[in-house]
C-alpha cells in the first residue's frame, strides 16, 4: 500500500506507518515544488501528479520539526493545511502527531441538541491568560450555571496575536497564541468531563488579508468573478478546494473530538455546481460520525431553510441542525433600546415581529426588507421545530460591531434585560449567551486586530468609514473617536472582568440565570426533543403585549405572555388559551414570572410594564428522546 493510500486527509502532512511522513500540496500554478526541512536545511523534491498535486514521503522532518514548501522561484511558503505553526502565519509549519494525546473522556458521545444551552466565548479575552488552558480553568463555573455547550470563536491561525479569528489563513492550525493543538484537546477533554459540549466557529467563506499564500501557487482556489465583503471569494467548483474545506470540518470533529461546528456567513458561500458544497459537507459529517451527537449550525443573513430541513418520517436532522436567528436579536434590541438605524430599520415594530419570530422562527420569511433595498428576505420557517433556531440577546457580532463595543447591559435598564433574558432562556428555541452576560458584564467587546503598516491603517480607517451612515458618526471628528482595532488597549479593554462576577449586584444576575436554566431543564428540555415543526398553537399581539403558545412533546403546552412596553397593559381577550377569559386561568401553571408581581397581575388580566409570565399546562409524561 502506498503512502497516499494510507492518508487520512488529502492536504498537508501526515505520519505514515514505519516512520516518516507524507506531505501533499495542491499547487497547479507551479512546475516544481520542494519540501524544506527547516531545522536541517535538507530539501526534498516533491513529485507531481495529476490535477496539480505534489507529494513526497520522507523522514527528513521529525515530529515537532519545522518545514516549508519551496516554489519554483525559490519562494518559501507555509503549509496551507499545517496543523501547527512555529511563529506567525509567514513562518514554518510544524509536523505534529495527532495520536499522541491521551484522551480521558473515552466514553463521551455528546449530548442531544435539544439539551443545548450555548455559551459563546473568545479564547483570547475570556480570561486574563487568553489561552485554551485559561478557558479550561473556568468550565466549572459554566457547568454550575446550567450551560451545556461552549462555542469557541474561530481559533484557526490568523496574522498577529490578537484578533476575532474571522481573518484566519491556516484553517487547520489552532492559533499558537492560545496554545498547542494538544492544549485544545485538553480543553475539549475537560469540557466533556464537565458534561459540556464544545462547538467551534469555522470560516469557509474567505481568507484573511495577511498570510494567505494560496493565490501564489493555486490561483484557481479563488473565484475571480466575485468578492466577499472581506476578501476574495472561494471557488468551490474545484475538487481540491471542496475537499480542503469538507475535510477541515471532518478534521476538527475527528482529531479534536468537537461536538459541532458553526459555519460563519454561509450566505457568502456560492457554489453553482449541482451538489452544493455545504450539503456535501453535512452528508460527510453525518456518515462519518453515526455513533456521536454531532451538530452543524450556520449563520445566514438571508434566512434560508434549505439546509435545515428535517427527515419527513421521523423529523431527524438531515444536514444542518440549527440556524443563528438574527431576527430575534434585532427585535429584542430595538424593543430594549429604541435604536432604528442600520439593519434595525427593518424592526421598528418589534412586538408583532417578535411574536412571529418566537412562534415561527424567522420574522422575515420572504417579505421585502428595507435594509435589503426592498428585496425579499427569507423563506417560510414555521415547518421547522423550535430547536432549529438559536436565539440570543448578545453575541460577538452584535456587541463587537458597535463602534465602542457596547454591551446591552450599558444600553438598557436591568428590568428590561431581566424580562428579555427570561424570554430567551424559557422559549423552546435554543438559547445562546455571550461571555460575561450571565453577570451583566459592562466591559465592552470591541473589534480588535493585530495588523501593522499599511494594512493596519486600512483596517482602522475602513472600520471608521463603516459607521459614517450612522447619525452619531456622520462627521470625521466623531469617527476619529472610534477605537483603533490594532491598539493593544482595544484588546485589553475587551477582556471580561471575572472579579465583577463576585460582586453583589452581579451575583443576583447569575442567580437569575441559574434559576431560569433549572426551570428550562425541568419543564422544557425533556419535552423539546419530541417537539416537531408547526409547534406554535397560536400567537397574538397588541401594541406592546404579545402571547405565544407552543405544543411541546405529546400534549403539553408552553405559553409566554409578555409586555415589552413601559406601562401596565390589559391582556386582550384573544390572548387567553382557547379564547377563554382570565377567569379560566390557572395560577398553578405559572413556572416563571418577571417581575414576580406579574404572577398576581396576570390573574387579574393585567401585565405590568416590561414583564413576562411563562406557563406550562398538560401532561405528556415528560417524553424523553429526540434529536
Amino acid at each position: 500500500m502506498s503512502s497516499a493510500d494510507q492518508r487520512h486527509w488529502s492536504w498537508g502532512a501526515e505520519l505514515v506507518s514505519g516512520g516518516g511522513a507524507d506531505f501533499r500540496l495542491w499547487a497547479p500554478n507551479q512546475r516544481s515544488v520542494s519540501l524544506i526541512a527547516v531545522d536541517s536545511g535538507q530539501s526534498v523534491a516533491m513529485q507531481p501528479s495529476e490535477n496539480g498535486w505534489f507529494s513526497c514521503t520522507t523522514d527528513a522532518v521529525p515530529v515537532g520539526g519545522a518545514y516549508m514548501f519551496a516554489l519554483a522561484n525559490g519562494m518559501r511558503v507555509p503549509d496551507p493545511a499545517t496543523r501547527a505553526q512555529r511563529g506567525d502565519v509567514h513562518g514554518p509549519s510544524i509536523l505534529t502527531d495527532p495520536t499522541a494525546y491521551d484522551w480521558q473522556s473515552e466514553v463521551w458521545t455528546g449530548r442531544a441538541w435539544h439539551e443545548a444551552v450555548i455559551y459563546e466565548l473568545h479564547t483570547g479575552t475570556f480570561t486574563n491568560e487568553g489561552t485554551f488552558s485559561g478557558v479550561a480553568a473556568r468550565l466549572g463555573h459554566l457547568a454550575d450555571l446550567g450551560v451545556t455547550a461552549i462555542e469557541l470563536m474561530p481559533v484557526a491561525q490568523f496574522a498577529g496575536n490578537r484578533g476575532w479569528g474571522y481573518d484566519g489563513v491556516l484553517p487547520y492550525a489552532p492559533h499558537n497564541a492560545y496554545g498547542t493543538p494538544d492544549d485544545l484537546r485538553r480543553l475539549v477533554d475537560a469540557a466533556h468531563g464537565h458534561g459540556l459540549m464544545v462547538l467551534l466557529d469555522v470560516v469557509y467563506n474567505h481568507f484573511g488579508p495577511d498570510g494567505n499564500y494560496l493565490h501564489v501557487y493555486a490561483q484557481d482556489f479563488f473565484d475571480k468573478s466575485r468578492q466577499t465583503p472581506w476578501g476574495a471569494a472561494i471557488d468551490f467548483r474545484e475538487p481540491a478546494v471542496r475537499i480542503f474545506f469538507i475535510e477541515n470540518a471532518l478534521y476538527w470533529l475527528d482529531e479534536f473530538r468537537l461536538d459541532g461546528l458553526r459555519l460563519d456567513a454561509i450566505d457568502q458561500i456560492i457554489d453553482p455546481t449541482d451538489d452544493f458544497v455545504l450539503k456535501e459537507l453535512a452528508r460527510e459529517v453525518r456518515s462519518r460520525f453515526p455513533d456521536r451527537h454531532v451538530h452543524l449550525t450556520s449563520e445566514d443573513e438571508s434566512n434560508r431553510t434549505t439546509l435545515h430541513e428535517r427527515h419527513g418520517d421521523d423529523g431527524r436532522v438531515q444536514l444542518f441542525t440549527a440556524e443563528w436567528n438574527d431576527d430575534f436579536h434585532h427585535l429584542a434590541h430595538v424593543a430594549a433600546t429604541g435604536e432604528n438605524e442600520g439593519y434595525y430599520v427593518d424592526y421598528d415594530q418589534p412586538v408583532p415581529l417578535l411574536a412571529r419570530s418566537l412562534a415561527e422562527g424567522f420574522a422575515y420569511q420572504g417579505e421585502p426588507s428595507r435594509n435589503w433595498n426592498g428585496r425579499p428576505r427569507g423563506e417560510p420557517s414555521n415547518h421547522l421545530p423550535p430547536s432549529a433556531f438559536i436565539d440570543f440577546l448578545q453575541n460577538h457580532d452584535q456587541i463587537g460591531n458597535r463602534a465602542f463595543g457596547d454591551r446591552l447591559t450599558s444600553l438598557a435598564p436591568p428590568n428590561v434585560i431581566d424580562t428579555l433574558t427570561t424570554i430567551l432562556l424559557l422559549s423552546p428555541h435554543i438559547p445562546l449567551v455571550f461571555m460575561g452576560e450571565e453577570w451583566a458584564e459592562t466591559r465592552p467587546f470591541m473589534f480588535f486586530t493585530d495588523f501593522h503598516g499599511e494594512l493596519a491603517d486600512a483596517v482602522r480607517e475602513g472600520r471608521r468609514r463603516e459607521f459614517s451612515r450612522w447619525s452619531a458618526f456622520n462627521d470625521a471628528d466623531s469617527r476619529a473617536r472610534i477605537p483603533d482595532p490594532n491598539a493593544i488597549e482595544t484588546f485589553d479593554a475587551s477582556k471580561i472582568d471575572w472579579t465583577a462576577a463576585d460582586r453583589d449586584a452581579h451575583r443576583s444576575r447569575q442567580e437569575l440565570f441559574r434559576r431560569l436554566l433549572a426551570l428550562r431543564r425541568e419543564h422544557i428540555v425533556p419535552r423539546l426533543g419530541r417537539t416537531e415543526g408547526n409547534a406554535a398553537l397560536r400567537h397574538a399581539y397588541s401594541r406592546s403585549l404579545f402571547m405565544v403558545s407552543w405544543r411541546l412533546g405529546v400534549d403539553a403546552k408552553l405559553t409566554l405572555f409578555g409586555n415589552l412596553g413601559g406601562k401596565t397593559g390589559d391582556i386582550p381577550m384573544t390572548f387567553w388559551p382557547d379564547l377563554k377569559s382570565s377567569a379560566s386561568f390557572d395560577p398553578a401553571s405559572i413556572i416563571a414570572a418577571m417581575p414576580e408581581s406579574a404572577s398576581a397581575a396576570i390573574v387579574a388580566g393585567l401585565l405590568p410594564a416590561w414583564s413576562v409570565v411563562v406557563t406550562v399546562t398538560g401532561a405528556d409524561g415528560l417524553a424523553q428522546g429526540g434529536r
